[in-house]
């Protein structure tokens, strides 16, 4: 008599869809991997062309133009962290990556958290497929990632938009569950169109939690970059790698805090930049 247990394999399944992806949707695909690589050679094409001082002191200009003196500070202190740590090109190759990602993220997970925040059913249906997301090992999702789009930065930016999705998308329906409805009501109640009840209203209201899902974001996509040296992405993340294989607790320990510098200079950027968007809002209101 046979006592085995019955074992469930989800690759035996998942595996012929994923072959049956690379066959029929391989011109798409391999569309999708020449944009990205398109957009971020680019990006890490003008952060590394001039010599690192240039785009210091850019950066540290620029950041007290449009957002403040205190967040050039911070720009300019993250950015000479990474040139002395002698990680200035794998610093500006995972910042690439992580503003590649969190752009679209939050470009998929920001029009979708707004529907949720309007359609109930929607926000039920989706709910199960979010925690599903959040409950997943980050690592795993490079597994699909690189059967797909083989080894490379590509899968690494696949993954991590993946997994930078959920958080923003939570927050932001959130944000806009949370707008005080006497507001919608004024605004309703002057005539205002739903466009602008929606930029004049809601999003300035619904601006701090917004912050707190785009800061998830950014945290969480830098800590799958950083998974994602071990696919061949490059960047910090490849050093901390690196360090980790070689026992070099030294080099593991300067990328770990490049990282870190790295983090604080998107976060304080978005940060400012979109406090400083809604000021003139919030002003005229």
């Amino acid at each position: 008599m046979n006592l085995d247990p019955i074992k469930f394999s989800p690759g035996a399944y998942l595996a012929p869809a994923v072959d049956w992806l690379n066959v029929n949707f391989h011109p798409f695909f391999n569309a999708v991997t020449k944009l990205i690589e398109a957009v971020l050679s680019g990006i890490e094409t003008a952060l590394l062309y001039p010599p690192p001082y240039v785009t210091i002191v850019a950066a540290v200009l620029l950041a007290a133009f449009f957002v403040s003196v205190r967040v050039s500070i911070v720009t300019g202190v993250a950015l000479a962290f990474c040139l002395l740590a002698g990680f200035w090109t794998a610093s500006m190759q995972t910042l690439a990556l992580v503003t590649v990602a969190v752009i679209i993220s939050v470009s998929i997970a920001f029009p979708l958290g707004i529907l949720a925040s309007r359609y109930r059913k929607f926000e039920a249906a989706i709910r199960p497929v979010l925690d599903i997301m959040q409950t997943v090992p980050p690592w795993v999702y490079l597994i699909p990632a690189v059967m797909i789009f083989s080894l490379g930065r590509v899968p690494a930016i696949i993954a991590t938009i993946v997994y930078g999705i959920p958080p923003m998308l939570r927050l932001t329906t959130l944000a806009f569950n949370q707008v005080p409805k006497d507001l919608l009501e004024l605004g309703q109640a002057t005539g205002a169109s739903p466009r602008s009840i929606l930029f004049k209203i809601e999003i300035p209201s619904a601006t701090p939690t917004l912050l707190v899902g785009l800061n998830q974001c950014i945290l969480l996509s830098l800590a799958m970059v950083v998974l994602a040296g071990l696919v061949g992405a490059g960047g910090l993340g490849a050093e901390v790698t690196r360090g980790l294989t070689r026992m070099e607790m030294g080099l593991g320990l300067r990328a770990g805090l490049s990282i870190v510098a790295v983090a604080i200079l998107l976060d304080r950027l978005s940060r400012g930049a979109l406090q400083r968007s809604q000021a003139p809002r919030r002003a005229a209101a």
